[in-house]
């Protein structure tokens, strides 16, 4: 009995610290494919013309709506952003999901702001829990090969 816990422990953490490391070998817009739940974000992406941004050196630090998060907007919402004539303003959207650098959950404090690619400001908050704006962070710390992903729970509109 003891021997079957032993092992199942040790299969559990090699799972776990392997997770990381493949996620590493992967660029942002990989590991956000290979996650499964950044679907809309993904087509969103694509829609913009930003992969090849995202899958570039870097780093960045994207604040990654879910799918869920996506669905949380009002009807109607995502189908007419990513329409061809509203680029523009999807652009601004996604590009203030991103912040230059590689900022790391251990980095953030209480308050900070953080520029975003967009170039309005994010507000952190760490206390009681860890927002970015209003948007709860669910995941944090998914490293990829050219940053780091924070899931978030709702889609942060700049200016808003």
């Amino acid at each position: 009995m003891l021997r079957r816990t032993f092992l199942a422990t040790a299969v559990a953490m090699t799972a776990l610290t392997a997770a990381p490391v493949q996620a590493s070998e992967s660029d942002i817009v990989d590991t956000a494919v290979g996650a499964g739940n950044f679907t809309t974000l993904v087509t969103a992406v694509e829609a913009a013309g930003l992969v090849e941004t995202l899958k570039g050196e870097g780093p960045f630090t994207v604040f990654a709506p879910t799918d869920e998060a996506f669905a949380k907007l009002p009807a109607g919402t995502v189908e007419d952003l990513l329409k061809p004539e509203n680029k523009d303003k999807l652009v601004q959207i996604l590009t203030y999901h991103v912040v230059p650098g590689a900022v790391m959950s251990s980095d953030l404090s209480d308050g900070m702001t953080a520029p975003s690619v967009e170039g309005s400001e994010i507000t952190i908050k760490t206390e009681p829990e860890v927002m970015a704006n209003d948007a709860k962070v669910t995941q944090a710390d998914i490293e990829a090969s050219n940053g780091v992903i924070h899931v978030i729970d709702t889609v942060i509109m700049p200016g808003m």
